[in-house]
């Protein structure tokens, strides 16, 4: 299944509280759950204006699917091409 990097800009962001991620997390949880099996989140990183999300999906438009159907702003979708790491150095 193709992975996807959404970029969701939202001020603040690095300032939310626990609850506040939690909520947002069940959230998109539940709409995952509607969804079915052709779109997982895998993880997020949350930074001060910004959280980058990475989610295997059959396709672009199941992302941005779910960002609207939770929504969340997905002011970027990126289709991943390659995954690199140190090891690639090797």
């Amino acid at each position: 299944m193709p992975k996807y990097v959404i970029e969701r800009e939202i001020p603040g962001a690095g300032k939310m509280t626990a609850e506040q991620l939690k909520v947002i997390s069940q959230t998109s949880c539940g709409v995952l759950n509607k969804m079915g099996p052709q779109i997982q989140w895998v993880h997020s990183y949350v930074t001060a204006n910004k959280i980058y999300c990475v989610y295997n999906a059959s396709n672009e438009e199941m992302v941005r699917e779910h960002a609207r159907q939770g929504g969340f702003p997905a002011n970027s979708v990126s289709k991943v091409s390659t995954i690199i790491d140190p090891t690639t150095a090797e």
